[in-house]
């Protein structure tokens, strides 16, 4: 009942004296109640302690035990306090309960006992009938063993107020102390591990950790669709509508999916449980367990990292005063949106930094809502045009003017120097020597994996790409795993990578929680990824593709089937790394039947003569100085990516449904004679009259 360590003085002694077992105490706590050691506490954090439950007897028994013992220890308590010889009466009360415990059982025991003797001393002196006196005497009526014999009322009551399966969770700690799959992170790649480790291990009990204060969700609508929604209300329960005007939550299960941590151990068809707000500070690799910001540690079987990245400042802004960085958003997350969206509804003017992916879908969303209020939106970057990291010059120099056709100022090849406050506002200090004043600056210049766990824990980072180093089952140790933005893996074709991309994630949180319940397979993904700027103009890439190597490009007129919204019109899915993993899955089956074409390689002849064709392309960009369009015929086409004259990336420009044909030359690495016919595969001009 009690558990004393150490030396300590007599009052705390008679402290512990007087704790009670009540009769409304064991109601709540059961037929066992103790105070656990620390020993016999961390066996229990392991997992459930199924206990069973008591008999009506032995409720009975320590509920009268427990009205008795009360009784003395108020009596003891009195003594202790006037004489303070707690030491003598707490050994003194300590012998009296362990009499009592051993007693009260026995005379329980003897009293039940005693009842069916005179039930069946009653039976044996009841008068027989005149009738039966001659027939053979009857045997007597079988004695219920005192373990079966029928509660009364009040018994009855009691073993209705035990809890019948246990535990109580009203007493136990709101994180399970183990945890057979552990997953660190709460967002897409998690996800995808979660329902991975759930089709192969039906009933595997999986626990999620997040810092965040939400349930897993996608988080491509926070710079997309969610910005051309027209309903408030649906945007306030973070719900959106599709291209094609379908609704959906840009979280992945609603909350009735989970489990309550504490719950999650109990589960006997397993679940997944998610808690929020949490960080785990540090893993033991040896003794498998985590521990996170608060102290608790959680033993685990298997962990899965997928901690993601954190948005990457620049030095401006982080020496800047804190009236300056109270009005920066560092944009990534479903708190970013949400305080983005608040102060685009009063500012009078907001700047964006940074021209990638992020940045340029927020400045046309931003833009679009501009029309409709007084919102000034500035976009400002180092680089020539937007995406121009990505994008061949000609086409970066056409989305920067798709992008000022929204409705945004955009300021190519400028950056900001110095930030102060002043009246209230952010005042811009930029290279070309002007000022700009402002109410909010949005930060968007890519992202810093978070490996803060790798000191901590022993696991290896990469120092070139970033990121927790991995094998190829994306191991980083026995029994650890990592998946998503975080993880540096090694790319059969294209050499060690890290990618920042949902469908990477996708992926490789699949893989992950497909080899944590022992599939041990390698990753060979070529994984994808998309940007809309709107619901008209969009592209998919994979491989590499960087604006610095060479490039060749094929293009064709576009028609109302080539745009974002008339893929999700056509698929009722948003999300194009779903769509393409469609369509692959639809060409791996046609490819059973019909031979798909070969293009012509270039094994024994020379290769294609590239820097001729670069030359060229820069001496037609040389007589035409004038930035191209959004009316000039960049419609839809397909540029490849040469490096070492192999295609090792591709872009689909307003070209959608094609990423299997991509993936799979990227895969081979060949040398191609003649790149227009590899265009050919792409069926450019399918849908032309």
């Amino acid at each position: 009942m009690f558990r004393i360590a150490g030396s300590v003085t007599a009052a705390r002694l008679t402290a512990a004296c007087c704790r009670t077992v009540t009769t409304k105490q064991f109601q709540v706590h059961g037929a066992s109640l103790h105070v656990l050691s620390s020993d016999t506490s961390r066996k229990t954090r392991h997992g459930p302690a199924h206990r069973t439950p008591p008999s009506w007897q032995s409720v009975r028994s320590m509920a009268s035990a427990g009205e008795s013992q009360s009784k003395i220890n108020y009596i003891f308590f009195g003594l202790a306090a006037l004489f303070g010889g707690g030491g003598i009466v707490y050994w003194w009360s300590r012998k009296y309960m362990r009499e009592t415990s051993k007693d009260t059982p026995k005379k329980a025991a003897a009293a039940v006992s005693s009842a069916s003797k005179e039930a069946a001393e009653t039976v044996a002196e009841k008068p027989v009938p005149e009738t039966t006196k001659s027939a053979p005497a009857a045997p007597p009526p079988a004695v219920e063993t005192p373990a079966e014999a029928a509660p009364d009322a009040e018994s009855k009551k009691l073993l209705d107020a035990v809890p019948q399966s246990y535990p109580d969770f009203e007493v136990m700690p709101e994180i399970p102390g183990h945890a057979k799959y552990l997953l660190i992170g709460g967002g897409t790649a998690s996800f995808a591990a979660f329902r991975a480790i759930r089709a192969s291990d039906a009933k595997a009990q999986v626990l999620v950790v997040t810092e965040e204060e939400e349930l897993p969700y996608m988080r491509p609508p926070l710079s997309k669709e969610l910005w051309y929604s027209d309903e408030p209300k649906l945007v306030e329960k973070m719900k959106f509508k599709q291209w094609n005007g379908k609704e959906r939550s840009v979280y992945y299960n609603p909350p009735s999916f989970y489990v309550e941590p504490k719950e999650l151990a109990y589960q006997e068809n397993g679940g997944v449980a998610v808690v929020k707000g949490r960080k785990v500070m540090k893993l033991n690799p040896q003794k498998q367990v985590a521990v996170l910001d608060n102290g608790w540690e959680i033993f685990y079987d298997k962990v899965l990292i997928a901690t993601g990245g954190r948005p990457r400042n620049i030095p401006v802004f982080e020496r800047a005063s804190q009236e300056v960085k109270d009005r920066v958003t560092l944009f990534r997350g479903i708190k970013d949106f949400k305080r983005l969206d608040e102060v685009s509804k009063n500012a009078s003017s907001i700047v964006v930094v940074g021209g990638g992916f992020l940045g340029s879908e927020l400045t046309c969303a931003l833009g679009k809502r501009s029309r409709d209020s007084s919102l000034k939106v500035i976009q400002m970057f180092p680089e020539q045009g937007n995406m121009g990291k990505v994008l061949p010059e000609y086409l970066s120099q056409w989305t920067t003017a798709k992008v000022r056709e929204e409705g945004a100022t955009v300021k190519p090849e400028t950056f900001v120097k110095r930030a102060r406050f002043s009246d209230g506002k952010v005042i811009l200090k930029l290279n070309t020597g002007e000022e700009i004043s402002t109410d909010h600056v949005v930060v968007a210049v890519g992202l810093e994996p978070n490996t803060e766990l790798a000191k901590e824990s022993g696991l290896e980072v990469d120092d070139m790409h970033g990121g927790f180093r991995v094998n190829a089952e994306l191991e980083a140790r026995s029994d650890i795993w990592v998946a998503g933005d975080a993880s540096s893996f090694y790319d059969i074709k294209l050499g060690r990578r890290r990618v920042e991309h949902h469908d990477h994630a996708v992926v490789s949180g699949r893989l992950a929680g497909e080899n944590m319940t022992g599939a041990k397979k390698p990753y060979w993904h070529q994984s994808m990824f998309w940007s809309d700027l709107g619901p008209d103009v969009g592209y998919e890439a994979i491989g590499i593709v960087d604006s610095s190597l060479p490039t060749v490009a094929v293009f064709a007129k576009a028609t109302e089937k080539d745009t974002p919204r008339a893929v999700v019109e056509e698929t009722g899915e948003s999300l194009r790394s779903v769509t393409e993993t469609e369509a692959e899955a639809v060409a791996a089956e046609s490819s059973e039947t019909t031979a798909a074409p070969e293009v012509e390689s270039a094994t024994d002849e020379p290769a294609p003569d590239v820097e001729a064709a670069a030359k060229l392309v820069a001496e037609v960009e040389a007589e035409n100085r004038v930035a191209p369009t959004p009316k000039e015929d960049y419609g839809k086409g397909v540029i490849f990516y040469l490096r070492d004259d192999i295609i090792v990336g591709v872009v689909l420009w307003n070209l959608f449904n094609r990423m299997p044909i991509a993936r799979k030359i990227v895969k081979e690495g060949k040398q191609h004679q003649d790149l227009a016919e590899v265009a050919k595969l792409f069926d450019l001009h399918a849908d032309e009259d």
